[in-house]
């Protein structure tokens, strides 16, 4: 059934719930052919191409939501630096350096609900305006909810994509979020696409979800038809709640991306927060299971490797452009 699942997706036809669990509940002895027609869908709808974004975390911590993966809750101890909102040189710098190693994309990152201040909002209008006149990055943001009015100014100063990842399934949301509802994300995303703006919106493995709790996400994701996927995986942080959870395993990581892809057949979806640590040796074969985007640089608060390594992987693999 595997290849007729496979055969199915590469005659652009959509996979069921009920058929995506099957390939949950491959056997193991299986999981490589999984991730080889993961591959092989990859290859004809997007081709050797690996998208390259990074981010800049521009306002760190005291973020009033208590999401209990996040080191920059003020809800809880982490220990994590806060400062507030770099300056727009400093944001310039930042995204110039992304430019020279290698990245496409340009994301702008604040903590929090969303930019409280008038100003604050008005300074990063003039960071985006700056990259974009003095470098070739497409800007992104994920700066919380937005309004129309905020909405719109984005639009015109020539942002292309916005972040705003849902997490997880809609009914596991409540045991990682109470102080805002998955509906509130959800909305989030439709207000954005109805603007013609491109929407990245993925989650986090790891949580402690199931694995038919991915599934409906990525379901979700489809049925909102958002741009790009990214899959982060939980790299716990102490002091919150979710800080003794058990790492995923690596092959279980790439098992959710090739079951992304066989939903998501036509979609970028990346590899961001937490493959360092989560897959090891094993990054490079994210690459061949229908992954074609990565995060490249740092994260919000963890650092991730040296471009270099990144670069000279996707080269060995024979991909890009």
């Amino acid at each position: 059934m595997l290849q007729e699942l496979k055969n199915k997706v590469l005659a652009s036809e959509d996979i069921t719930k009920e058929e995506a669990m099957y390939l949950v509940n491959l056997d193991e002895s299986r999981t490589m052919e999984l991730l080889a027609a993961a591959n092989e869908i990859k290859n004809k709808f997007i081709g050797k191409k690996v998208d390259l974004c990074s981010i800049v975390n521009a306002k760190s911590g005291s973020c009033s939501e208590d999401c209990t993966f996040c080191s920059q809750s003020a809800h809880y101890n982490t220990g994590t630096v806060t400062y507030p909102l770099m300056a727009k040189e400093d944001i310039l710098a930042r995204a110039k350096e992304m430019e020279g190693s290698g990245a496409e994309h340009f994301g702008i990152v604040t903590s929090g609900r969303g930019v409280v201040s008038d100003e604050d909002f008005e300074n990063l209008i003039e960071a985006f305006r700056l990259i974009r006149e003095e470098t070739s990055l497409e800007v992104c943001a994920s700066l919380g909810t937005l309004d129309e009015k905020r909405a719109e100014k984005l639009a015109n100063v020539g942002l292309k994509r916005y972040n705003h990842n849902l997490e997880t399934s809609e009914s596991y949301y409540a045991e990682i979020c109470t102080t805002h509802t998955y509906a509130d994300r959800v909305n989030t995303v439709k207000f954005l696409k109805e603007r013609g703006m491109e929407v990245c919106s993925g989650g986090i493995i790891g949580l402690g979800e199931s694995f038919e709790d991915r599934i409906d996400l990525a379901f979700t994701v489809k049925e909102l038809d958002v741009d790009s996927v990214p899959i982060n995986i939980l790299n716990p942080v102490e002091g919150t709640p979710l800080d003794s959870n058990d790492p995923v395993p690596p092959m279980e990581t790439l098992k959710t991306a090739a079951i992304f892809r066989f939903i998501l057949p036509t979609k970028v979806i990346k590899l961001c927060g937490g493959r360092e640590t989560n897959l090891r040796d094993l990054q490079s074969l994210s690459l061949l299971s229908g992954i074609n985007g990565l995060l490249i640089g740092n994260y919000l608060t963890t650092e991730g490797r040296a471009t270099a390594e990144d670069l000279q992987m996707i080269k060995d693999l024979g991909l890009g452009e």
